[in-house]
């Protein structure tokens, strides 16, 4: 099954997996009994994505990429392990859609003339400060 992600971008469901395990924090015996947390694993070095878009989702997920290229999500925020997995693969999709959007060009702009008038007046008032620190006679 594919998850569409943008309308050019789906990955296969194969290259994501979901492992449960018991949440922490606080939630009384049901933290203690029910595992509702969700881990997601997804292999973005095997995934069907561009170049640039691996790229990008490298710089994107940081620290939630290992060196072997698999992206791990940690959802625990809700109480049921049905919502936490919708999350977790919420994340995912978000992750890939921002990856997916080329960055924008900067455009190149001049200062204007009232912001070089104040950067120089403000180097003149600090040049003005430091002079007057100075003694007064020559000599010294």
């Amino acid at each position: 099954m594919l998850l569409r992600i943008t309308p050019t971008i789906a990955i296969d469901d194969r290259h994501v997996s979901f492992t449960f395990v018991r949440a922490s924090g606080p939630g009384g015996q049901n933290v203690n009994k029910v595992s509702n947390a969700v881990e997601l694993r997804f292999d973005a070095a095997a995934a069907e994505l561009s170049d640039e878009v691996k790229a990008r989702l490298a710089r994107l997920a940081g620290r939630r990429m290992s060196q072997d290229g698999v992206i791990v999500i940690d959802a625990q925020r809700f109480r049921s392990q049905e919502r936490n997995r919708e999350d977790a693969l919420d994340r995912l999709i978000a992750l890939i859609a921002a990856a997916a959007e080329p960055p924008r060009r900067r455009v190149k702009t001049r200062p204007t003339a009232g912001s070089r008038e104040r950067r120089l007046g403000a180097k003149r008032a600090t040049s003005e400060t430091k002079n007057n620190r100075k003694p007064v006679g020559g000599d010294a």
